[in-house]
């Protein structure tokens, strides 16, 4: 029989593949759709968990799939120690991070490179290519020219880093594994095995490549062999499209099992009679007998795939079959598919399973060499194209068996099905952002001594993608050392620019007048508004050039543009800046959101600048540390009073305040919160003063005889100002009396 012949042809032919492929061959020839025995070849199943085993198989990827992968080599952790302090009499914090540098095998044949890359779910390489953690990667593509990985070959030795030719895989160098638990995530690749979608021709043809392949061209976005021989995966190939394979002249055809439009087709004499020997006596008469098998159980068929849309977890679709009862066949196929496509061949299965096996046994007495198992022929004694199924050589002719078949997309459905992939979570994919930094210092809040400046750090991204940056501190040395200084964390500050002028209001008034268009770095962030009791208790307090004021309304003008009003101006004793705001300011919400900077670690404010790096910058970002003397100046006097005296002199009276009481308390004398009280007092400006006096109370008299030493066009003010221990307040002005 033809299939003993060709089960032992296939073994021969197919080498490693044993008798695999000769028992596809003979069963393409006994049946219009392979089937018989259940193979165990590639199998569909959910997205796996990546091995480390010994003798682990790796897969063959065709097109575009998702698969895990096998380690083949790794380090031990790392383990990175990093000490924060937020300043004197405030805790430290010591925290630790680790790192691995680990190789990840992902396919057995070269492949394009590497799309995303998910980790216990999440994604860990975006679709633009960028890491979400800290790290590098590096994919070798598989091709027998490859190089052994530089830092596998400086772990291991030149003479021990094979360079693993032939396999694809990725090795990750310095990845921070503090997003999952400090170990070695389970890792799932997009791997972009070719430029574009395949085929099940191309499938068979690098699988066989000594193989002639036909009319195969039902694309699919991707597929996987991770088990079984080459046979195998075409017989699983051929649950879903049927599969016709033939042996002609030493070499194995493989071609659909269903003819298009464009097959050439032969057709064959008329049927012979058979003589008293054949063993065939139900055809001697004719020469022929036809049969029809009675419509199997299998009335419905779906497919199980990797759905393309859903991140390729496994989908399933059913086409529309017979309505009486009956079986649903489930179709295991380990492709990347569309929700369509899928549903297309799940139709086209139940289609054909609805079709009754219909054969004819048919005797000629001479053949067209032409006419071999896996060929289409037409009979003088029924319509129709037939598939040559298998053939027997006999005394007195060649008993052919004929089954038959209708043309590809004949049998199309009536109308057009609708597929629907179903509803799918998909990981967040958020590009890195560059790092927006601002660094300043802040009046004493009244907590601790107050003595060191009290600087903190706004850091910010254009989206959620944005995952913190390092802090250093550059001090101004000359060698331009940097000094680490801690980290922003993830919370994005909510930072930006004005795109106006705050207008001058009085700092005593709830100002409903002014109103300031801001644009917010990130746009997806959100200012919401405040009642006055929420002001008075310090909400939406916010750093605007170098006033810090507090906003009651905040007006969302679509893309990340607000516009704020109803203000509390001047807070924490900055009276001094409400004259002095212009366009393209920055504005900082003051919230848990800043980080606070150890005054050890950053030495002098006034000359240091904070320096941020984070995953979505290209290079370090540096910036001054505003307004470095906000905490330890003292706040500028209020009440000044001028008095001309009878004699001619002026007294001078003013009410002095203190860094960190910002309560008024009556009847409580204002504490001074200086090493000692000292004033000075100036006509005209304190840079280019006319005069200048110090004091030790909150009181002068100048006599009538300094006043007329002034020298004419001599300015008409006094200016106070309270010496602190470090720097002198702004200055009050006084107007001269009339």
């Amino acid at each position: 029989m033809a299939t003993l012949l060709l089960t032992a042809v296939g073994t021969v032919f197919g080498g490693p593949l044993g008798g695999a492929i000769g028992a596809l061959v003979g069963r393409q020839i006994d049946t219009a759709i392979i089937g018989g025995r259940r193979v165990e070849g590639p199998r569909l199943k959910d997205i796996t968990v990546q091995t480390s085993s010994y003798g682990s198989a790796l897969p063959l990827h065709f097109g575009k799939m998702r698969a895990a992968g096998s380690v083949i080599w790794a380090t031990e952790l790392v383990e990175h120690k990093d000490t924060a302090s937020s300043g004197k009499g405030r805790p430290s914090i010591t925290s630790y991070t680790y790192t691995s540098s680990f190789a990840v095998a992902v396919a057995s044949r070269p492949i394009a490179g590497i799309g995303r890359i998910w980790a216990d779910g999440n994604l860990l390489r975006g679709a633009n290519g960028d890491l979400k953690v800290g790290g590098t990667m590096r994919v070798h593509l598989g091709y027998a020219d490859q190089a052994a990985d530089p830092l596998m070959v400086q772990a291991e030795g030149t003479t021990r880093c094979p360079a693993y030719r032939g396999i694809a895989y990725v090795v990750f160098e310095d990845l921070e594994l503090g997003d999952y638990g400090n170990r070695i995530p389970s890792l799932t690749f997009e791997i972009l095995a070719d430029p574009a979608d395949t085929s099940i021709g191309a499938v068979a043809r690098t699988i066989l490549p000594d193989a002639t392949v036909g009319n195969l061209d039902t694309s699919l976005a991707g597929f996987s062999i991770d088990q079984g021989s080459a046979g195998d995966a075409l017989a699983v190939i051929a649950d879903a499209v049927p599969i016709a394979c033939a042996v002609s002249g030493g070499t194995l055809r493989i071609h659909a099992a269903e003819p298009d439009a464009a097959t050439s087709t032969v057709l064959l004499p008329g049927p012979a009679a058979a003589n008293k020997e054949s063993p065939s006596s139900e055809i001697k008469a004719s020469g022929w007998s036809r049969k029809r098998e009675p419509l199997p159980r299998v009335r419905q068929c779906g497919v199980r795939y990797y759905d393309v849309a859903r991140d390729y977890q496994p989908g399933l679709q059913r086409g529309i079959g017979r309505s009486e009862q009956g079986d649903l066949d489930v179709i295991e196929l380990p492709a990347a598919l569309t929700a369509g496509a899928a549903q297309a061949l799940a139709g086209a299965a139940s289609r054909r399973s609805a079709r009754p096996a219909d054969t004819i046994s048919y005797r000629v007495t001479e053949i067209d060499p032409a006419v071999e198992p896996g060929a289409f022929v037409q009979v003088p004694i029924a319509s129709g194209l037939w598939r040559v199924a298998q053939w027997e050589w006999q005394q007195d002719g060649v008993l052919l068996s004929l089954a038959a078949c209708s043309l590809s997309g004949s049998s199309a459905p009536l109308f057009t099905p609708v597929a629907d992939p179903g509803r799918f979570n998909a990981a967040i994919d958020l590009p890195r952002s560059p790092t927006a930094l601002a660094a300043f210092a802040l009046p004493w809040d009244g907590t601790g001594s107050g003595t060191a400046p009290a600087v903190f750090v706004a850091a910010s991204g254009e989206s959620a993608g944005w995952t913190g940056a390092a802090l250093l501190a550059d001090l101004g040395g000359d060698g331009g050392a940097l000094t680490s200084i801690g980290s922003t964390g993830r919370t994005r500050a909510r930072m930006g620019r004005t795109l106006g002028v705050l207008p001058t209001a009085s700092p005593l008034l709830l100002d409903r007048r002014s109103a300031v268009d801001v644009a917010l770095v990130g746009i997806d962030q959100m200012l919401v508004d405040a009642n006055l009791s929420q002001l008075l208790q310090g909400a939406n307090r916010v750093r605007i050039g170098s006033e810090i004021a507090q906003y009651g309304t905040a007006v969302p003008l679509g893309g990340g543009k607000w516009r704020l009003s109803n203000w509390l101006r001047g807070r924490g004793g900055t009276e001094w800046a409400i004259g002095t705001h212009a366009v393209d300011e920055p504005f900082v919400l003051i919230d848990d959101a800043l980080v606070r900077l150890d005054p050890a670690t950053i030495g002098d404010p006034a000359t240091t600048r904070v320096v941020g790096v984070g995953l979505g910058d290209t290079a370090a970002i540096g910036v001054p540390i505003a307004d470095p003397l906000a905490t330890q100046r003292p706040l500028v006097p209020v009440s000044g009073k001028a008095v001309r005296q009878p004699d001619g002199s002026v007294s001078l009276r003013w009410t002095r305040r203190a860094r960190g009481s910002w309560q008024w308390l009556d009847g409580v004398e204002t504490p001074l919160n200086e090493e000692a009280e000292l004033w000075e007092i100036t006509v005209g400006d304190p840079a280019a003063p006319a005069m200048r006096w110090q004091t030790n109370s909150a009181a002068l008299t100048v006599t009538a005889g300094q006043i007329s030493s002034l020298p004419a066009g001599a300015s008409t003010y006094f200016a106070v100002r309270q010496i602190g221990r470090i720097a002198a307040s702004m200055a009050l002005r006084i107007d001269f009396p009339t």
